[in-house]
């Protein structure tokens, strides 16, 4: 068997996110595996490094699949380029070691979210930023953005309520920038649970309007309970950036 390996980019906007799904063929994993059966005649399952919800993009998508028949990457990734609709495309593709798996061999996940904070609305970003359109106290979602970096039990942070894997995550980082009426948050970390990423956006907004402290973050983190954390925020606006591994 052949382990192959590439990137994925993806507008996520009318999709029902990476996993495939009996009730829809819209997903990304399902858009993919179905143009690999076109292209080869094989099917295959197409494992990525991190499952993204319902209308969230990605820039730097990893996947790996496993094929019985040998083709040269360049030519199977431009056969594939053809066949995937063009809100969806692949790069970089090579051979992997047979070891090699999209999801437990990333060493760390980048995220970033993005905010409009201007009262302008840029229409043509309106399906990969979040139409806030409010200032927000950027140095207190800072101070609150601090308390959730390291090791933490993020079950607050978790939109899964009957997970019953552990909700422990590294956090790396999490910074914060303003540029032209846009605040963007970029997240790394060792991975983040369903929803996680967008509750954390939610409760960081809620800090930075005043409806919460940042010192709340400790107490919330430690109450291991989804209500105590603030709302969930839109999926348009998070875009998985990169997969280091």
């Amino acid at each position: 068997m052949i382990n192959y390996g590439f990137i994925v980019s993806y507008d996520g906007s009318r999709y029902e996110g990476w996993q495939r799904q009996v009730r829809t063929a819209e997903t990304i994993q399902g858009k993919i595996e179905s143009a690999f059966e076109k292209v080869t005649g094989e099917k295959v399952q197409v494992i990525g490094a991190g499952r993204t919800d319902a209308g969230v993009h990605a820039l730097g998508q990893y996947a790996n699949c496993h094929m019985a028949k040998s083709v040269p990457p360049a030519k199977l990734q431009e056969k594939l380029n053809r066949t995937l609709p063009d809100d969806i495309s692949i790069s970089r593709m090579e051979e992997k070691e047979d070891r090699f798996h999209s999801r437990f061999s990333a060493r760390v996940k980048h995220y970033r979210y993005r905010i409009r904070v201007s009262p302008e609305k840029n229409v043509f970003e309106r399906r990969y930023v979040w139409q806030l359109g409010e200032n927000l106290n950027i140095t207190a979602m800072r101070v609150a953005a601090g308390f959730l970096v390291g090791t933490h039990d993020f079950t607050s942070f978790c939109g899964n309520k009957h997970m019953k894997k552990s909700a422990v995550r590294t956090i790396y980082s999490i910074d914060l920038s303003e540029e032209n009426g846009e605040l963007r948050i970029d997240y790394k970390g060792d991975g983040f649970l369903q929803n996680m990423i967008r509750i954390i956006t939610g409760t960081l907004v809620e800090i930075g309007e005043g409806k919460k402290r940042d010192t709340d973050i400790s107490t919330i983190l430690a109450a291991k309970d989804r209500s105590r954390a603030g709302f969930t925020a839109p999926p348009q606006g998070l875009t998985l950036v990169e997969v280091v591994y």
